[in-house]
This record gives C-alpha cells, structure tokens and sequence, in this order.
C-alpha cells in the first residue's frame, strides 16, 4: 500500500494549479462557459474554490434546467485539473453537439493541493470535514446558485484515483444522493497505520480512506445496504498497468458477488491523464443515459 501512496504523490503531483478566478467562454460548438469561483465554507471555516461547466445556451435560454455531474480529482490535484489536465469542455462540447449526451453542467469541487502543505481527502478527519463540507455546503450551494435540476435521478458522481475512491465511497454511504457512480482507479481502500501524526496530512487522508475502505464495506455490507446500492448504476474503469488495478478488480468482484449490477472495463493504460481523458469518453455517456 505503500506503494500506492508513493505512486498517487508521484504521478498527480506535476499536475498541481494555482488558483485563478476565470470565465472562459468555449470556442468550436456553441458558447459553453468554464468558470472557476470561491465558496466561503463555513464548516472548513476558509473559501474553497470550483470549477464549473455551463453547457452552450445555459445563459440565452434561462427557463431550461440541467443535471449534473460532479466530477472529482486525484491526489494533488485541484479543482481546475480535469479542465487544465484534460480537454473536458471541448469533449462535453463535442458529444452534447453529436447528439450522445444530453447537456449537463460538470462541476469539480477542490479537494486537494500540494501534499503535506495542504489539505487532501474526501472524508472527514481531524481538522478537515470535507465530507461534511460537500453534502451540507457545496451540494446545496451548487443546485440553488445555477439551474440544476431537483433530486437523484439528476444527480452524477466520477472522479478518478482519490477522486474514484471518493465516488465510490459518497455513492455507498450517500446512495439516495446520485443516480450514476463511475469510478476511474480508484483508490479505494488503505493500511491502517498504528499511530497518526495530526499534523502529518498525506498520513491523515491515507488512514481516512483505511476507515472509509470501500472494499469493506462491501464486505460489510446489510441486505438494506445492498437494496440501496442497486439503486445506482455502477462501473468501475481502470487500466491494465494501473498500480490500483487489483484494488479496483476487487470491489467489481464484491459487487458481483453481492448480486450488485456493476460494469467493469480494463483498458490499456496506466495512471495517467492520458488514461483518463479517455476514460470521459466513456463517462460522459454513461451519466447521461443514467439521468432522471
């Protein structure tokens, strides 16, 4: 498992942003919008910025609605690295104007930064309640500030390597939340460690991921827990050199044997942006089929 941390540090870190505020209006197929803004959280008590995509025609026809993704990122990423990292305006341009997805908004919140200087992690732990931060603040905040439509069935969740575990881990714990979860390797389970530095925060996220294994909660998991599970749809992307390939064959065989429908693709590739860039070709679709 060691192994794992050292690769998510090794591989995500070049891809760290700075934060700057942007509107970006899309060229090519229509006036898509990518913006970035602050949230002032008060639960993690300092702003915290998203990234958000508007598709084309959100603000000339303000009486339409749409669902929408959130999509989150890996280990020392930022919320602005599926739209630096990775071409995701231009490809949700292209498929909403080829017909073969719907238009949505995609939103990726921050969650991340530099290791050990600044906090990462999806879950709650000392000093950093990202959790709860993203279903009582960011969620609420999203859907009342742009026009999302209401409810699970309009709701979507991705991400890849933290951000897969992430997916994986709301999509259990929060099922009447999303209609869809794609995880791309994801970093879904971890070694406990004995005794956690507080101060020490790559150690924090990595213990929070052991408490929050998504392997064991599958392997924990009520008839009740599994009767809500079968309420989403599930697959699971991972490449055939990814170092979290077992991790994530593991939990399609849990949801297999625990009767929960799930697809499951192992590609060629490795944990990398290349990978994961055309891992949306495939992800866009899949939440847009999965809506309402």
């Amino acid at each position: 498992m060691r192994r794992i941390i050292l690769g998510l540090i090794f591989i995500t870190f070049t891809s760290v942003c700075g934060f700057s505020r942007s509107r970006t209006l899309n060229g090519g197929h229509g006036s898509s919008i990518v913006e970035t803004d602050t949230l002032q959280s008060k639960v993690l008590g300092e702003p915290r910025d998203y990234t958000i995509y508007l598709p084309a025609g959100y603000e000339t026809d303000t009486t339409c609605s749409y669902p929408v993704l959130y999509l989150l990122h890996g280990f020392s990423d930022t919320n602005q690295s599926w739209f630096h990292n990775a071409p995701l305006a231009t490809i949700a341009d292209r498929l909403i104007a080829s017909g073969e997805i719907q238009p949505m908004i995609i939103v990726s919140p921050n969650a991340g930064g530099r290791p050990g200087v600044d906090w990462n992690g999806y879950f709650d732990m000392p000093g950093w309640d990202y959790e709860k931060y993203f279903f009582t603040e960011f969620i609420p905040y999203i859907e009342s500030a742009y026009r999302v439509k209401e409810g699970k069935g309009n709701r979507a969740i991705s991400g890849m390597s933290m951000g897969g575990g992430g997916t994986a881990s709301y999509a259990q714990r929060h099922p009447d939340m999303f209609s869809s979860a794609y995880i791309i390797a994801g970093w879904l389970d971890n070694e406990k460690i004995d005794a956690v530095d507080p101060s020490d925060k790559v150690a924090l996220v990595r213990q929070a991921v052991a408490e929050k294994s998504c392997l064991e909660f599958l392997r924990q998991a009520s008839s009740k827990d599994l009767e809500n599970l079968r309420t989403l749809r599930w697959y699971v992307d991972v490449g055939d050199d990814d170092f979290l390939l077992y991790p994530d064959l593991e939990f399609y065989k849990l949801m297999r044997d625990k009767e929960v429908p799930c697809q499951l693709r192992v590609r060629d590739g490795s944990h990398n942006w290349e990978y994961w860039t055309t891992a949306l070709y495939s992800l866009l679709p899949f939440a847009s089929r999965n809506f309402n």
